[in-house]
């Protein structure tokens, strides 16, 4: 009995021994499990970790490229906004030039009405002045150019021959013709319309040009100064305002007139007695208005 009870003892003491001994094998094990779990979750985790860092990597990399890619199109936006804003300068430029040349052309236009309608007041002077002339010497010896106005004397009439000094039956024919012609032309209805009244001489192609000048221009400032004179007809006021558009010409004999056949048609012949003459004629200021139109046309 006492040795089965040893042997139950003895049994009893190495199973216990046995049991912790299973349990602590059974602990490492479950220890190395969680190790290996452990490892194997690290492991995965580094992986992950890594390709992670690959990935931001690239991001950063795209992230890079698309920043560079920005800043070359916000460098072309301030191009091409520099460029919009220089086309909208040239533009308002443009548009202002263009309103003041539409403003030169309003007043141009304007300008151009203004001197038509001078100039058609100034035709009808004209037509009127010249009707007056030729009424005021209907009854006369004088002739009345019907499309200058002017009037003609012949240098045989005024002057003895290469004279320049008026005779004294000139001077009878003078005071009946030109104080009737001046006082026409220097009316107050007309008389701002004239720029200039003209005395010319002209003489034949017997002789010189020059000494022909001298003497043409001699004759028609004989003229003027007997239209000058109080002596003669003009009253004092009236001399003042030919003093003021009087203008004295010689043309020596580059005007000559020339003989006319049967018919009324001009020969290559010169008439010499009819180019010995001293004209008197006026000019309106229809030159100037001509004038200024087509320097208005040319603008």
């Amino acid at each position: 009995m006492r040795n089965n009870r040893k042997n139950r003892e003895a049994f009893g003491e190495h199973s216990f021994w046995q049991s912790y001994s299973d349990m602590m094998a059974a602990l490492l094990l479950v220890f190395i499990l969680i190790i290996a779990v452990t490892l194997a979750i690290y492991r995965q985790k580094t992986s992950d970790l890594e390709q992670t860092q690959l990935d931001l990597t690239a991001a950063q990399a795209d992230l890079e490229s698309s920043r560079a890619e920005i800043e070359k199109s916000n460098q072309e936006l301030e191009a091409s906004l520099a460029q919009l804003q220089e086309a909208y300068a040239q533009a308002a430029l443009t548009q202002e030039e263009l309103n003041k040349a539409y403003q030169e052309i309003a007043d141009a236009q304007a300008e151009l009405a203004a001197t038509k309608s001078e100039l058609e007041n100034i035709v009808g002077v004209r037509t009127n002045l010249i009707g007056e002339l030729q009424n005021t010497f209907q009854n006369s010896s004088m002739t009345v150019d019907a499309q200058t106005g002017s009037i003609t004397f012949s240098s045989d009439v005024l002057f003895r021959y290469n004279s320049y000094t008026l005779t004294a039956n000139s001077r009878d024919i003078l005071r009946d013709i030109i104080p009737r012609y001046l006082e026409v032309l220097l009316q107050d209805q007309y008389r701002e319309y004239i720029a200039e009244i003209i005395v010319e001489g002209h003489t034949d192609t017997d002789g010189g040009y020059w000494s022909n000048m001298e003497l043409s221009y001699n004759r028609a400032s004989a003229v003027a100064r007997f239209c000058l004179d109080e002596e003669n007809g003009l009253s004092r006021e009236k001399i003042a305002q030919l003093q003021e558009l009087l203008t004295v010409n010689g043309r020596s004999y580059s005007e000559p007139v020339y003989e006319t056949d049967e018919t009324g048609t001009a020969t290559d012949k010169i008439d010499m007695a009819a180019s010995r003459r001293v004209e008197i004629k006026f000019r309106l200021k229809e030159d100037e208005m001509i004038e200024k139109v087509s320097s208005i046309l040319q603008q």
